[in-house]
């Protein structure tokens, strides 16, 4: 994910390599970084933590406590501190690095990695107005960004963080049905993936209702309502919705 962030930033013109520093735990990723996007690297997480005005924590839940104690006295009260972890909220941030943390929480995705990511935050009350604009212009050099309470962003990895694995499961399972019927499968892949590309634009940008937008492509007595028969059937919708429950419930249990 701090690669894609990167790459965004970098794509979009908006920020310079020498506006970055990033810290890693391996001299391999730093020089697989440092060569491809030009930016400083060091291993020193303080060094990154002293100079940032934009402090990304890219690190796995239960590492946030280890790295924050490592840096939390060299990070300035000016230092906007922005997770991208489940479970690691706004009130963890305050308890670790005290009531003047400048915090923002996010929950990116991995198309991120494609300049096409559903990133989802929650500020606290520290962020001002200003700040929260100039946050949101770097998140959306890598795609899309939604504020909510924070309240809801337990919920957000079910709907746009995790939910990408649903949708290459389904993908894959479209080109498998394709190859049984006699289509390769490197074209089996992009016909099923550009199908939920183009499905998914059409929700975005016509701002027709799913359900009209399924209605229209479902001619009557046709084939494409048998295969929604089908799904109904073997309890589509109602998998995806109990999937979505139980990773809400996996990310509260995470919670910092």
């Amino acid at each position: 994910m701090a690669r894609a962030i990167i790459e965004g930033m970098l794509s979009s013109e908006i920020v310079k390599p020498q506006q970055i520093m990033a810290s890693a735990a391996t001299d391999d990723t730093l020089d697989q970084v440092a060569e491809k996007y030009g930016i400083k690297v060091t291993s020193d997480n303080k060094e990154v933590a002293e100079r940032a005005k934009y402090l990304f924590l890219a690190v796995k839940p239960n590492l946030h406590q280890k790295v924050i104690e490592e840096i939390k006295l060299t990070v300035s009260e000016e230092t906007i501190v922005i997770t991208m972890a489940a479970g690691v909220t706004l009130d963890f941030l305050r308890e670790s690095f005290g009531e003047n943390v400048k915090g923002i929480r996010t929950m990116p995705n991995t198309p991120s990695l494609v300049r096409e990511g559903m990133t989802v935050l929650s500020v606290n009350d520290n962020v001002t107005k200003d700040e929260l604009e100039d946050t949101l212009v770097l998140l959306e050099t890598f795609g899309k960004v939604e504020v909510v309470a924070e309240r809801l962003m337990d919920a957000i990895p079910a709907i746009s963080g995790s939910s990408p694995a649903y949708v290459y499961m389904m993908i894959e399972a479209m080109a498998d049905g394709g190859v049984s019927q006699g289509i390769p499968r490197d074209q089996a892949y992009k016909l099923a993936a550009q199908a939920v590309l183009g499905a998914a634009k059409m929700v975005l940008e016509t701002g027709i209702h799913p359900g009209e937008l399924k209605d229209q492509v479902c001619t009557p007595g046709g084939a494409t309502i048998e295969a929604v028969a089908t799904l109904e059937k073997a309890g589509f919708r109602s998998a995806i919705i109990a999937a979505m429950d139980s990773c809400t419930e996996k990310s509260k249990d995470m919670k910092g």
